[in-house]
């Protein structure tokens, strides 16, 4: 273990323990876990190696041994949970997506910045070793002007009508389950679009089941965006330049790797998968910059908060309101 920050963790779902596995192997420091239910917590402290387990998010965000919260709660409580711990003078890195809308989003960043305290979306994908890579070959101008982006994010996921994915109570649907990632992604190569189409398909139970996405910009650049929950997909993405061209290998927002080529189609570059587990690559980032007292270039607060604006934008086009936006 390290003497750096300590992380307590807001939740105890699969991705909970993920991230806690990640960080424990890592060496960062591991010191809380909490749950609405005490046992649910002390059988996650014992399976992930946390030395403590509270029964309530109070206590965890009280607890003086906690300097950072993971909030990885259902994606309605987001917000609450992640001010819940801003409110406690907690540093704050809050699963995806950021919060269920862009007004939540400005307030949680809004109390973080008043607090003087950093909050990080859990958008790991931004700090993985093949898109750091991606990153400079884009400033470096190979692939000239950049014209396209192409993502797919479709998975076969439980479709049990009770199972949180199928509840628009929950957040549930492919939008901001899987469509999160190739919107965060389009917007990191191309920046804010200008226009959005979206079509999208439901379940009996009202979430989409699937959506497509064309993000437009002045200069006529493109995204070309899916989503789905109840269809495998290769999980490709491509960056389409005037001189050259990626793709990268699926999961593309997971660690994997790349292939650049030029305008004939010739291989100018492999980049090879090298890492099996990149969780903490955003927890490493939280860190720095709590330590250096900045936030992030590579994910700004405000580039959340203008991402899950672009889903509120999308969420109209394929007419998807959640219950408790009701009255918004």
């Amino acid at each position: 273990m390290t003497d750096g920050l300590g992380w307590g963790i807001l939740g105890t779902g699969h991705i909970a323990g993920v991230f806690a596995d990640d960080l424990r192997e890592s060496g960062l420091r591991l010191a809380a876990v909490g749950s609405r239910r005490h046992n649910a917590a002390a059988a996650f402290a014992d399976r992930h190696g946390v030395p403590t387990a509270h029964g309530s998010y109070e206590d965890l965000v009280a607890d003086a041994e906690v300097d950072v919260v993971y909030v990885a709660s259902p994606h309605p409580f987001h917000a609450e949970h992640a001010e819940l711990a801003l409110r406690a003078g907690k540093h704050v890195l809050v699963e995806k997506p950021f919060t269920l809308n862009g007004d939540e989003a400005e307030r949680v960043t809004a109390l973080a910045a008043e607090r003087g305290l950093v909050v990080l979306e859990a958008m790991w994908t931004r700090w993985l070793p093949h898109m750091v890579r991606l990153r400079e070959i884009l400033e470096s101008g190979l692939l000239g002007e950049v014209r396209t982006v192409i993502a797919d994010h479709a998975q076969r996921l439980p479709q049990d009508p009770g199972h949180r994915l199928q509840d628009p109570a929950l957040g549930g649907g492919a939008l901001l389950d899987l469509g999160v990632y190739p919107v965060s992604f389009a917007w990191s190569v191309l920046g804010e679009p200008e226009t959005v189409l979206a079509h999208a398909a439901f379940t009996e139970t009202g979430v989409d089941r699937q959506t497509a996405i064309v993000l437009g910009y002045a200069d006529g650049r493109q995204a070309l965006l899916q989503a789905a929950l109840d269809t495998k997909g290769s999980t490709r993405a491509s960056v389409v330049g005037t001189d050259g061209y990626v793709e990268i290998d699926g999961a593309f927002y997971a660690p994997t790797g790349f292939t650049v080529y030029d305008s004939s189609g010739s291989v100018v570059e492999v980049f090879e998968q090298r890492v099996e587990r990149g969780y903490r690559f955003q927890a490493l980032e939280l860190e720095r910059l709590v330590r250096e007292g900045v936030e992030s270039e590579v994910l700004p607060p405000s580039e959340s908060v203008a991402i899950m604006r672009l889903l509120d934008r999308i969420r109209e086009r394929i007419g998807l309101r959640y219950p408790s936006e009701r009255g918004r």
